[in-house]
């Protein structure tokens, strides 16, 4: 049963940090932005989470920190992507390879350590117990002393559905992203509209980092990201946007890097690491294939 509890918590701990950049991605896809950035958005919130908690010796500061540092990101997607109107992918590449080049060189001149700075200075973002409910065997272990941000994702997952789909924001949101020019003549700007989406993405990719560095563990390595912004973005299509789907699709995500690190005892941790990606890729070919049986 230890095992069972172990892997539970093991996914729910890979399936967060997806989670929370995916629902920041399905606001973008909704607005008709390819966003791809989510990876950068997601390392510099990772690294200004370490950067707050330690200086301020807070955990508060360094989620504060996290998503400012993410927004930073966002903000300058936007004056590229819809105030200059540069290509969308170009301009997440390049975002992607500045935020790790940034991290790197920041780690190296701030802490002066390469590879991975953790020290007793850098304060965690604490798990949660529930009165009542941490007694009860098994359950108890998986809902209750979960770390604050996954609480966070699932409210986020809820209000992110409420938004997109239950207000008005959430139906101009959806008209930039499927007919621009209509929402324009409406008399609402569909640039802002979009602006609007990565400033939110950019907040929730901020907490996604701040949970890696924060959460999931206490330190910061280089390209700690590690690929998830990209599944992230793998999560929104395959469900084409859809909060619930991707809260699914993540936990998928998170099993298989959870079954990763509970594999480790007996296989190298070099193939082990893959599981998440391999599963990503799985995943992508059968979207395509349903995809073409439509078409076809």
């Amino acid at each position: 049963m230890n095992i069972l509890t172990g892997l539970i918590n093991g996914m729910i701990a890979g399936a967060t940090p997806i989670l929370l950049a995916a629902l920041g991605g399905t606001l973008t896809f909704y607005a008709g932005i390819f966003n791809i950035a989510m990876e950068g958005m997601m390392l510099v919130g990772a690294f200004c989470g370490v950067l707050g908690s330690y200086y301020f010796q807070s955990w508060p500061m360094g989620i504060l920190c996290a998503v400012l540092g993410a927004l930073v990101m966002a903000v300058i997607f936007i004056i590229f992507s819809v105030i200059l109107k540069t290509d969308e992918f170009v301009t997440g590449i390049a975002l992607n390879l500045f935020a790790l080049g940034a991290t790197t060189y920041m780690l190296r001149q701030i802490f002066e350590v390469k590879g991975a700075f953790a020290g007793p200075g850098i304060v965690s973002i604490p798990q949660i117990n529930i009165p009542g409910i941490e007694k009860i065997p098994v359950l108890g272990e998986i809902i209750s002393g979960q770390n604050l941000i996954v609480y966070l994702a699932l409210l986020s997952t809820i209000l992110i559905a409420y938004l997109v789909f239950k207000t008005p924001f959430g139906l101009r949101l959806r008209a930039a992203g499927y007919n621009a020019a209509c929402l324009d003549t409406s008399g609402v700007k569909t640039s802002n509209i979009r602006i609007w989406s990565l400033i939110l993405c950019g907040v929730l990719c901020g907490l996604a980092g701040a949970y890696l560095s924060l959460g999931y563990v206490t330190l910061f390595s280089e390209n700690m990201s590690a690929g998830r912004g990209w599944i992230s973005l793998a999560a929104v299509i395959l469900v084409n946007g859809n909060p619930w789907g991707i809260a699914i699709i993540s936990l998928i995500f998170g099993f298989s890097d959870g079954l990763g690190l509970l594999l480790q005892q007996v296989l190298p941790s070099q193939f082990t690491s893959m599981l998440p990606y391999v599963a990503t890729l799985i995943a992508l070919y059968f979207y395509s294939v349903q995809e073409r049986k439509k078409k076809a």
